[in-house]
C-alpha cells in the first residue's frame, strides 16, 4: 500500500514526474512549451529529415560511392541521438509499456532498429524511412493540433463509408474476374493473355485507366471489350469518391462544437484567441 502510495506521489495530476532530473526531462522531451523543449524537438526534426535524406541518396549508387564514409558517419550519429532519446523517454514514462506499445514508441522504436540489423543483413538500413513518420510531431511542435480536429473528421468519414466501400470493391471485383475470363476466352495465349489471373491484371490496369500496355487485345471483339472497360472505368472512379464526400459532410455536421475552456463561448476553427474573454486558445 505504501509502495503504491509513494509511486502515486511520484507523479503530479497530468502524469508527469513531479520533481527533479525525470520532471525536467519529461518536460523537454514530451513537452514543447519550455525552450529547451522546443529546442529539443526541432532538433530531433532536423535529424530525422537528414537521416532519409541521407538515406534517399545513398540509394544511387553513383552518390553513395562519394558520400558513402560522410553518410555512415551520419546514419550512427543520428542513431545513436534516437537511442538515447528512445531509452529516455522510456526512463521519465510513467507507464514504461504503455509508452513502448503506442503509437509513437513503436515507430520510435522500428527507427533505430534497422541501422543495427544492417550489421547482419546489409541493405536493411533502408528501412529507417519509416522515420518519416515521426515527422507527425510537427502538430505537437509548431501548434497545429487545430488540423488534428480535420483529420479526425475525415477519419471518421471513412470509417462511416467502409461498408459501401466493401460492397463497392466487392462488385469491382466480380466485373474484373467475369471481364478477364472474357478476354482469356476471346484474345487468347497468343495475345498474352496467358491466364485467367493475368487477364484479370489487364482488366483492372484498363478499368483504372492506367493502361501500361504490356498487354493488348488484338482481336476487333477484344478491342470492343477494351473500350467497354475503359468507359466503366471513368464511371467507376466517381463512385468511391462521391460515398466519402458524403459521409464527410454527414461527419462535419456531427461534430461538437469546441469551447472556450475559460468562459464557454463557441469556436471558431482557426481562432487563436476568445472573442468574448481574449482567453488564448
Amino acid at each position: 500500500m505504501n509502495k503504491e502510495h509513494d509511486e502515486l506521489s511520484t507523479v503530479d495530476m497530468e502524469g508527469r514526474p513531479s520533481h527533479g532530473l525525470r520532471r525536467q526531462l519529461y518536460i523537454i522531451i514530451f513537452e514543447a512549451e519550455t525552450r529547451l523543449g522546443k529546442l529539443f524537438d526541432v532538433a530531433l526534426l532536423w535529424a530525422i529529415v537528414i537521416s532519409i535524406f541521407s538515406v534517399i541518396l545513398e540509394s544511387d549508387k553513383a552518390i553513395d560511392r562519394v558520400i558513402e564514409p560522410y553518410a555512415t558517419y551520419v546514419e550512427w550519429v543520428v542513431t545513436a541521438f534516437f537511442t538515447v532519446e528512445y531509452i529516455l523517454r522510456l526512463y521519465v514514462s510513467k507507464r514504461l509499456l504503455r509508452y513502448a506499445f503506442s503509437f509513437f514508441g513503436v515507430i520510435d522504436f522500428l527507427s533505430i532498429i534497422p541501422t543495427y540489423i544492417s550489421l547482419i543483413f546489409p541493405g536493411s538500413q533502408y528501412f529507417m524511412v519509416i522515420r518519416v513518420l515521426r515527422l507527425l510531431r510537427v502538430f505537437r511542435i509548431l501548434k497545429l493540433a487545430r488540423y488534428i480536429k480535420a483529420s479526425r473528421t475525415l477519419g471518421q468519414a471513412l470509417v462511416a463509408s467502409r461498408y459501401k466501400i466493401s460492397i463497392f470493391l466487392g462488385v469491382i471485383l466480380s466485373l474484373v474476374l467475369i471481364m478477364g475470363t472474357c478476354m482469356y476466352i476471346v484474345e487468347g495465349e497468343q495475345s498474352g493473355f496467358s491466364s485467367i489471373p493475368r487477364s484479370m491484371y489487364w482488366a483492372i490496369v484498363t478499368m483504372t485507366t492506367v493502361g501500361y500496355g504490356d498487354i493488348v487485345p488484338q482481336t476487333t471483339l477484344g478491342k470492343m471489350i477494351a473500350s467497354f472497360m475503359m468507359l466503366i472505368g471513368y464511371a467507376i472512379i466517381a463512385v468511391p469518391t462521391g460515398i466519402v464526400t458524403t459521409e464527410l459532410a454527414e461527419a462535419k455536421n456531427n461534430v461538437s462544437p469546441v469551447n472556450c475552456n475559460n468562459c464557454g463561448a463557441p469556436l471558431g476553427d482557426h481562432d487563436k484567441y476568445c472573442s468574448q474573454c481574449g482567453a488564448k486558445v
